[in-house]
């Protein structure tokens, strides 16, 4: 199974993110939906295979329909947040 924990991203680390999963739908919505409702800011960016260490042979068939899922709490001012397709 692909490690998510050593993807390179620290740009987006460095913002506050955190790297959660890499999923594709119909399950990337609903993971995406369910940490809105738990009140963090959402993140969708695409999958780099060759940024990722370990097994990836699940991924190599609909690549571009997996994303990376990225939260981070939502702002102190109490905004809503929506979700951020990268």
């Amino acid at each position: 199974m692909a490690d998510v924990t050593d993807l390179n991203d620290a740009g987006l680390e460095k913002e506050g993110w955190t790297k959660r999963s890499i999923l594709d739908e119909p399950r990337l919505s609903e993971a995406a939906e369910t940490y809105l409702a738990l009140g963090f800011e959402v993140r969708l960016v695409p999958v780099d295979t060759d940024s990722i260490t370990g097994c990836t042979t699940c991924l190599e068939g609909d690549i571009g329909n997996y994303r990376i899922i990225f939260t981070k709490p939502r702002n102190e001012a109490g905004e809503t947040s929506e979700i951020d397709f990268y």
